[in-house]
């Protein structure tokens, strides 16, 4: 590891003066069109199918720029300056780990699982490679937002959600036929499900202190304050809330059905009750599958922004609940409706509502910052990485 790794680069520092002067707050709008974006998607979606997919990152290029275009930080839009053909030799970089990953696998199941492991031992890598990627190439007002983060912090951070895994495909080789798997394995696997869905909150902070303690603006880094214990609280009232789902759905027609039995014959009553008993248990996972995701994502992007900032900068965000979850309902409903055309409108929609709940407070003058202009490009097979792995960048 470099030095160029470790530690950023010098910078005019912001003066202390500026901090405490007034704050400036910088209020988050998006003004993109479902119209002028659905002809975007359209587009990208012939010219992808056209050319057999060589096309995807063109067409990500151009949805990155309506998307930061129309996402204006204190009436200022943001820019994407993204290079799509070095884009397309970091997607071909990463196709081809996979094609080799699938094809060693096919002669020795020894090779498949070093193939496996040196696919997890880069992925810690390619995600802080994008991360640095999609940031040195955001622009506000001319300025280049930078990712700060060293290569030993991403495999701290990485590294933890990926030990479950390993620990099972490790078990896994000690296994004669994977097919009749032997009740220790059974257990070794219920063992380390449990073990992870205890500790998953803890993973999921570890690896947004890091992502949230790295982004940078001129010479303002960001820093996290959230706790594990935030995370734990949030998840445990989702567990909670799908708990109470369940039960509702079960004891309140399994009391009906009691009543309806102490009052005296069953008869046609009982089956109308055992329709019911049938269906509302349907009903409440399906509720909790619709409802789980909104409210997550609700509480979690209040709390991971809000607890990101410094000394002269903070986030605030606001996103309400109900207000996603209804949103979430409009969308889905209608997108099943149009057969899917409806998509773009929706990506639309739920962008202004996410972007429009954050706001930005800081002491420091944006003209002051405009006059420190920095950036750097990362690799692009790193972006690629980051698409692959479900990992993206959204400010």
């Amino acid at each position: 590891m470099n030095a160029s790794e470790t530690s950023p680069p010098a910078t005019p520092d912001i003066r202390v003066q500026d901090a405490a002067s007034k704050a400036h707050q910088l209020d988050i709008r998006f003004t993109g069109s479902g119209s002028e974006y659905f002809r975007i998607w359209i587009v990208n979606l012939l010219l992808m199918l056209v050319t057999l997919g060589i096309y995807y990152p063109w067409a990500k290029v151009r949805r990155l720029r309506y998307f930061h275009g129309n996402t204006l930080v204190g009436n200022e839009p943001l820019d994407f300056h993204g290079n799509p053909k070095k884009m397309l030799k970091g997607y071909a970089l990463v196709g081809v780990l996979l094609v080799l990953y699938s094809t060693v696998g096919e002669y020795s199941p020894t090779a498949k699982l070093l193939a496996f492991l040196v696919v997890m031992a880069l992925g810690p890598a390619l995600l802080k490679s994008s991360m640095q990627f999609r940031l040195a190439n955001t622009s506000w007002r001319g300025l280049r937002f930078a990712f700060r983060g060293s290569l030993k912090d991403v495999y701290r951070a990485v590294l933890p959600l990926l030990l479950p895994g390993l620990v099972m495909v490790g078990a896994l080789t000690a296994v004669p036929n994977p097919q009749t798997p032997p009740m220790w394995y059974v257990f070794t696997l219920a063992a380390v499900g449990l073990l992870t869905l205890a500790v998953m909150p803890w993973l999921l902070w570890n690896l947004k202190r890091y992502q949230h303690s790295h982004y940078a603006l001129a010479s303002l880094q960001t820093t996290f304050r959230a706790t594990p214990g935030s995370f734990y609280k949030i998840l445990l009232q989702a567990l909670g809330l799908a708990l109470l789902a369940l039960l509702i759905a079960v004891g309140v027609p399994a009391l009906m059905f009691y009543s309806v039995k102490a009052s005296g014959p069953v008869g046609a009553v009982g089956a109308g009750l055992g329709l019911v008993a049938g269906l509302l248990p349907l009903l409440a996972i399906l509720a909790i599958f619709v409802a789980l995701k909104p409210f997550v994502v609700a509480r979690m992007q209040n709390l991971v922004w809000t607890q990101t900032g410094n000394t002269s900068l903070r986030f605030r965000s606001h996103l309400q609940f109900k207000s996603l979850l209804w949103l979430t309902l409009k969308n889905w409903l209608l997108i099943i409706l149009t057969l899917g055309l409806y998509w773009p409108f929706a990506a639309i929609a739920l962008a202004r509502m996410r972007l429009q709940a954050v706001g930005v407070r800081t002491h420091v003058h944006p003209d002051t910052l405009v006059a420190q202009i920095q950036g750097s490009e990362g690799d692009a097979a790193g972006d690629a990485a980051g698409d692959l792995l479900g990992i993206d960048i959204g400010l």
